[in-house]
């Protein structure tokens, strides 16, 4: 199953297994903290300087979706790269990758906590973005409603291993890093289990998409 499609204040919104979320009726994809620039954080510290290939894997995944959905608009949800000025330092054929993803698509960027938000490639920047019945923003705010966000990078932990998921509840879905090599917060920790209200559902990513009650 490539996705979960899920009614959401008056919308269908699809969890697909690659970890983007799909709002098929307004041709919006949404995506969580790609870290662009990960695999240069070293460097960035005085450190080595490693075979940037996260920034290939995630550019991969990304243009594939985009393929597979068609998508006219893109929201990425804060985290988009890893660092401030983290996109001055991309090689350019992924800068040039980047730029055919964007191009004749409204492209939208949320603020995150490790970057403000990128110059230079493109698109529009918010501190957090409002379209139809629902809220994009980086973080998730309590007793917010109708919202969509990132930042948690959330994973369930069952019997089968884990797996980066959505969790979705009447208010809110929170979405999994959709980058390579971002690590994860497993989903019972205490801020995640404290936002998520009674009869929250996670939908695994990977291979294919599996809805399960949100483990506590």
């Amino acid at each position: 199953m490539t996705g979960h499609a899920f009614p959401f204040h008056g919308e269908i919104l699809t969890a697909r297994a690659s970890g983007a979320l799909w709002w098929a009726a307004a041709g919006v994809l949404v995506v969580a903290d790609l870290h662009f620039g990960k695999a240069l954080r070293p460097a960035r510290r005085g450190g080595a300087l490693l075979p940037p290939y996260d920034m290939a894997e995630t550019l991969a995944r990304l243009d594939a979706e985009l393929d597979a959905t068609g998508a006219r608009r893109v929201i990425a949800l804060g985290d988009s790269f890893d660092a401030p000025g983290a996109e001055a330092e991309l090689a350019e054929p992924d800068r040039l990758w980047l730029a055919r993803l964007m191009a004749g698509r409204d492209w939208i960027w949320i603020a995150g906590n490790h970057d403000p938000g990128p110059a230079d490639v493109g698109g529009s920047l918010h501190g957090a973005y409002r379209l139809g019945p629902l809220i994009f923003r980086h973080i998730a705010e309590p007793g917010a409603v109708a919202e969509v966000s990132g930042h948690y990078h959330p994973k369930a932990r069952l019997a089968a291993g884990a797996a980066p998921c959505f969790l979705i509840d009447a208010a809110r879905v929170i979405l999994p890093a959709f980058g390579r090599y971002t690590g994860g917060l497993d989903c019972r920790a205490d801020v995640l289990a404290g936002l998520m209200g009674p009869g929250a559902l996670a939908v695994l990513t990977g291979r294919r998409a599996r809805l399960v009650p949100m483990p506590r």
